[in-house]
């Protein structure tokens, strides 16, 4: 525990330290409002890269959360045994591949598949490198992480209060949304806050589709920048430029601190519900 806090508030620390130079030069609410990044000319906006994350991340979570709850739902209520013992090894197994896996495959058939068949029903026209296609492959990565916590919860569930809900009388599925989803309120959410952290930080597979350019899109198939994939596709550019390494240091500050934060509170509820049902 001792060691883990103390890499906690180096890390911290040495992130502020290497971010100092640029909000020397610039305030942090310029920094944070201004929507141009060009470091040619010295300016490092972030508001068209955090509108990028807060675009990814939010369709990510749009598309994963009910997929994941009715996924869920049908691996602890109605699967029977036989398949409940594949498919939940089978979600670890999917939550541990390398998201550079996620990536290429997601490069090589939802680009296209974007490029040649979704955009054009919308009457839009992408390359297919754009926000839409980051944001179904995070989708893709939450769903083991929102699914396994939602199927432990739902498990955990005593068994007495589903049938007490059944013996008056109601469906399965009224059950289901009645009693189940209730009784798992905190867990949900702690999952949602959960899969929220891994999608807001994901590096690779975003970077690899999302198009890499820093600017705010006109649409979801408008190519866009993330903060994690701007420090990946950008810290080998003309880091011994001082204020330039200063301003990807700042951004990895940012992402840090909103990683950590929500992290930190989904455990924290998890831990919470967890104390509530052993009491």
């Amino acid at each position: 525990m001792f060691f883990v806090s103390f890499l906690f508030f180096f890390l911290l620390l040495l992130l502020m330290f290497k971010s100092s130079l640029i909000l020397q030069s610039s305030s942090l609410v310029d920094i944070l409002f201004s929507p141009t990044w060009n470091p040619d000319t010295a300016n490092f906006g972030l508001a068209a890269i955090i509108i990028g994350t807060v675009l990814v991340t939010g369709i990510a979570l749009l598309i994963a959360i009910p997929i994941s709850l009715l996924s869920a739902v049908y691996i602890a209520e109605y699967a029977p045994a036989k398949i409940r013992r594949i498919l939940r090894p089978f979600l670890d197994v999917l939550a541990g591949v390398p998201s550079v896996v996620y990536g290429l495959c997601s490069f090589l058939l939802l680009v296209p598949l974007v490029k040649d068949v979704i955009a054009p029903w919308f009457g839009v026209q992408s390359t297919g490198l754009c926000i839409f296609t980051a944001a179904i492959t995070l989708a893709i990565m939450v769903f083991p992480i929102i699914i396994s916590l939602c199927v432990e919860s739902f498990s955990a569930i005593p068994l007495a209060l589903k049938e007490a809900s059944l013996s008056v009388g109601a469906t399965k599925w009224e059950t289901v949304k009645k009693v189940v989803f209730r009784a798992s309120g905190p867990n949900i959410f702690a999952a949602i806050l959960l899969g929220f952290g891994r999608a807001f930080g994901e590096t690779i597979a975003v970077n690899m589709v999302v198009g890499g350019i820093p600017r705010i899109p006109s649409s979801i198939f408008s190519p866009g920048e993330t903060l994690a994939s701007l420090i990946a596709s950008k810290y080998g550019e003309l880091m011994s430029i001082p204020l330039y390494e200063s301003a990807l240091m700042l951004v990895a500050l940012i992402l840090f601190f909103v990683v950590f934060l929500f992290n930190f509170l989904g455990v924290l509820v998890l831990r919470r519900a967890k104390k509530r049902w052993n009491t």
